[in-house]
């Protein structure tokens, strides 16, 4: 419902002003302004401003808000604060990594297993984390039920394996292949593609350089 009513730009920030929030309350501090934000983050504090207005809390004119306070609320509204859970398809580097990224649970996502067709990662366990055979998928549902599928299958397993896991009660896929899958209109996806995002940097690089 939150990202209805709420620009994705706005999603996206909010995430860096809670982990600025979080460390200047690690030292000690009570209260912050939007400005303060802003001169740490490298965001206007007018757009700060607009942004923390959707999550309906208020600063104290010439004071700021109350740190702890923002915190809870951020947490609540981008769903930190409670738990999800997740399978994780594909167990082989970009997968076993995020297997062991303790940091997940720490915003609200708890990875209940991995499922992966490669005998040499099948019946590991990741992080304390385990990994099933994906035939075992179906069943393992049944008996726990996970609402969010982590897609690190290589790309041309991506659409087959995405039809799979939806057919099996997932409602929401977090994607790391470079493939744009196709989903249901019920079916939430998020695509983090880090090619993507390197394609970006590379061409960035090289236009600044040609600049020089």
């Amino acid at each position: 419902m939150n990202e209805m009513r709420v620009p994705e730009p706005t999603l996206r920030r909010l995430p860096w002003y809670l982990a600025y929030l979080k460390m200047a309350a690690a030292q000690g501090e009570t209260v912050i302004s939007s400005t303060q934000i802003a001169q740490a983050i490298s965001v206007s504090a007018s757009q700060i401003a607009k942004d923390l207005s959707f999550i309906k809390i208020s600063g104290k004119t010439r004071i700021g808000y109350d740190i702890h306070k923002l915190i809870e609320v951020l947490e609540t509204f981008l769903g930190f604060g409670r738990v999800h859970q997740a399978y994780l398809f594909g167990a082989g580097n970009l997968g076993g990594a995020l297997l062991h990224d303790k940091g997940l649970s720490q915003y609200g996502m708890e990875i209940l297993a991995g499922f992966d067709v490669n005998p040499r990662l099948v019946g590991r366990e990741v992080n304390g984390i385990p990994v099933y055979h994906l035939d075992e998928y179906f069943e393992r549902q049944r008996q726990q039920p996970a609402s969010i599928g982590i897609l690190t299958v290589p790309v041309q397993k991506a659409q087959e394996t995405t039809d799979y896991i939806i057919r099996g009660g997932i409602r929401a896929i977090w994607n790391f292949t470079p493939f744009r899958i196709s989903v249901p209109e019920h079916i939430v996806v998020q695509n983090t593609s880090i090619y993507a995002h390197l394609a970006v940097m590379f061409n960035r690089l090289e236009s600044g350089m040609e600049q020089l």
